[in-house]
């Protein structure tokens, strides 16, 4: 033989991995599932990618695979035994559902492994583990059709469920994002062992994790069968979610409901159960007429009727339906029967609670919402009892109480968004009832603004809150120029509101320069609100001009509160009192005779009536004028000067009658 065909040997091992790779393309091809889509150039751990198929169509799920060959001798069970590196283990543990695939050389068979799996075998196998350089896998389950079917409908979920979490964050407006994050569902990882998987799924519907229990509802599908009896389980949770105005997937009730009965033809079901959850379902559609046809069905159930527990939650759900079409009386009568079964039903009592703040029974309301106590788990529910009490106390005049509930509520604002709504409903409408409120309302208003800076309604309520409490006499710590400044920010803010409102907190800023007695300052206020309201604002501006000696501005604006926004006698007393410093007497007589015309006991308008016509030249008419007033006020300050400092007059006054009788 020649030197020169002296060729390199084809390792065995490079027969048995060329045998492997083409034994699993050709499952990959029969399955349908997967596409081989890349092989690692740089192989760190990973032999290959393979993509899910779905419908035809690539989806760029993937799932890392190494695959390992080997000629090795069965173990006595079947099994089979491969030695895989820790540090390949740790590298394929990186993406989610990674796999071993062995491919047994005698037998030409395949089997697969997922590599957290193995990583479980050895972190529950009580022994230190991570200093090996390799580890011992056992294979025993094959790579079937079926097998690969399901392991691509779990990719195919997990991809999904990690890509719908991102998008939903993306289309988020930053100033909302960590609000988002707090009240996203959380990543479940569902374990592809059915045994695994069927656990967690039982002991999270055990902790009433609702809402774990649908963010892995996909996952909890691919690895337990669409169809099969443990989704009842998902299928509760969607509608438990539903029951608390939580569901994001309102698909998946109408699925729950075409779930439920599909079983009611199984003699192995009890369809007491079936029908409450149907019931259920169709309330959370709010379709209360079927919702009720199915509660009553499920208490027809002699199974069901006999266990008080679940019974009095039927009762419940009956008269929440009832209740939802107008008939409060048959509502009541079932959350009592519901209490009658079971005392401490939570649901109940929330119900009869809700039912009498609506009739406006108070005390009886405290006396339920107080007998509400639901598992930490329902936060969401326990939230929403502490709104109604804050509701509750304050109507019965608690404060204090309502707003211990009110601050309690504000720690879960972040993540139940009707939180902060609802608590600024309730301080507006009780905020200023008393100086406890409002003391108590000003921190509440101050927090939120800190919140909820683009609020406007919110800044208005702080302002006003504010100015009610320096009206009551409190020290707000601030002086008028200090507070300006705080003023000026907030009300730069204030858009979007109406007109009335908006002139309201100008109008009291005005009254506080007002009692500094800087008229400057009060005209500058009292202009802003009139430009912006009209009406009485302008009583209030043409004060202030008249102390700013501006009387021609004002007349104007005390006619038309005279003759239009508030035809009193004070009003036109005003009116007078003005062009009696312009000098007009006679539009000034007009007016004062206008005021005593509407009321005939205004002592200083028929003591000025009388001044205005001294004023006029005309000082027997005004000695007449005063003479009557006099009589009509003997007491009065002004009776008692005139009668002193011009006692001529009237001694003339008594003297020319006494002649005109004569003659």
């Amino acid at each position: 033989m020649s030197h020169f065909d002296e060729l390199p040997r084809r390792d065995r091992n490079h027969e048995i991995e060329d045998k492997a790779i083409a034994a699993f393309q050709l499952r990959l091809t029969e399955s349908d599932a997967f596409i081989l889509q890349a092989t690692d150039r740089k192989d760190y751990g990973t032999d290959c990618q393979i993509e899910v198929m779905a419908d035809g169509h690539a989806t760029n799920a993937r799932i890392h695979v190494q695959l390992k060959g080997t000629e090795g001798t069965l173990n006595a069970d079947g099994s089979l035994s491969v030695e895989v590196r820790r540090t390949n283990l740790n590298y394929l543990l990186m993406q989610p559902y990674s796999v071993y695939v062995a491919y047994h050389a005698p037998t030409g068979s395949l089997r697969i492994r997922m590599a957290e799996n193995i990583a479980r075998q050895y972190e529950h196998g009580g022994k230190n583990w991570s200093d090996q350089r390799s580890l011992t896998a056992s294979f025993v389950e094959e790579l079937t059709v079926e097998c690969l079917g399901r392991l691509a409908d779990l990719a195919r979920a997990g991809a999904k469920s990690s890509r719908d979490q991102r998008v939903d964050q993306i289309r988020v407006a930053s100033a909302d994002l960590s609000s988002h994050v707090l009240e996203s569902s959380p990543e479940v990882h569902v374990p592809e062992e059915l045994p695994l998987a069927r656990k967690l799924l039982a002991q999270l519907y055990e902790k009433s994790a609702d809402q774990a229990i649908s963010a892995g509802f996909t996952k909890f599908a691919a690895v337990l069968g669409a169809g099969s009896d443990e989704m009842g389980i998902c299928y509760m949770s969607e509608i438990n979610l539903g029951m608390d105005g939580m569901n994001r997937h309102p698909e998946r009730i109408e699925e729950a409901i075409s779930f439920f009965r599909t079983r009611l033809t199984d003699a192995r079901q009890q369809i007491g159960y079936l029908q409450y959850a149907i019931g259920n379902a169709f309330h959370v559609l709010r379709d209360e007429q079927a919702a009720m046809r199915a509660f009553d069905a499920a208490l027809a159930d002699p199974v069901l009727a006999a266990s008080p527990e679940i019974a009095s939650q039927v009762h419940k759900n009956l008269g929440s339906s009832y209740a939802l079409l107008g008939d409060h009386e048959q509502a009541v009568d079932h959350y009592r029967e519901a209490l009658r079964l079971n005392p401490d039903l939570a649901e109940a009592h929330n119900a009869m609670g809700t039912h009498y703040v609506r009739s406006g029974r108070y005390e009886d309301a405290l006396r339920h919402l107080d007998q509400v106590v639901f598992s930490e788990q329902k936060r969401g529910r326990i939230s929403a009892v502490s709104g109604w009490r804050a509701n509750v106390l304050f109507n019965l005049g608690d404060s204090r109480a309502a707003f211990r509930e009110i601050n309690g509520l504000l720690g879960q604002a972040d993540r139940l968004l009707w939180i902060w709504p609802w608590c600024c409903r309730l301080v507006a409408g009780f905020g200023r009832a008393n100086v406890d409120n409002a003391r108590q309302a000003l921190s509440f208003w101050q927090r939120y603004v800190r919140v909820n800076p683009e609020d406007p309604l919110a800044r208005w309520e702080l302002l006003m809150t504010t100015f009610y409490l320096r009206d009551q006499g409190e020290n707000v710590a601030k002086t008028y120029s200090e507070f300006r400044e705080e003023y000026d920010r907030h009300i730069a803010c204030i858009t979007h509101i109406d007109a009335s409102n908006a002139a309201l907190p100008w109008d009291r800023l005005g009254h506080w320069a007002q009692d500094d007695e800087d008229w400057a300052e009060a005209e500058r206020c009292f202009r802003k609100a009139y430009a912006l309201a009209g009406g009485d604002y302008g009583y209030c501006l043409a004060f202030v001009l008249n102390k700013l000696r501006r009387f021609e501005e004002s007349v104007p604006l005390l006619l038309e509160q005279a003759q239009i926004v508030q035809p009193d006698a004070m009003s036109w007393f005003q009116l007078a009192a003005t062009y009696a410093s312009l000098r007009s007497w006679s539009e000034a007589i007009d007016a004062y005779e206008r005021a005593l015309l509407l009321d005939p006991d205004y002592d200083v308008a028929m003591f000025d009536l009388g001044g205005a016509h001294w004023n006029s030249g005309n000082a027997a008419t005004a000695a007449k004028v005063w003479t009557a007033a006099i009589a009509c006020f003997p007491d009065h300050e002004l009776s008692v000067k005139l009668q002193h400092d011009l006692s001529w007059l009237f001694n003339d006054l008594a003297a020319g009658q006494d002649d005109d009788g004569a003659r």
